[in-house]
């Protein structure tokens, strides 16, 4: 099964950017996130989006 959704820690590590990037996409708009209990999660399509240039 494909994963929906990616830690903010395997989203970095997956862009090689660090953990203030990726919040500060999320801030922008750039990635898509949402809560899950006390995680921040971010979705895989809009991970993909961003790599393909689809913002």
């Amino acid at each position: 099964m494909e994963r929906l959704a990616y830690s903010i820690n395997e989203t970095a590590r997956a862009l090689s950017l660090g953990r203030t990037s990726i919040y500060a996409m999320i801030a922008d708009g750039r990635l898509e996130a949402f809560k899950l209990g006390r995680r921040t999660l971010v979705k895989a399509d809009s991970i993909r989006r961003l790599v393909a240039g689809q913002e």
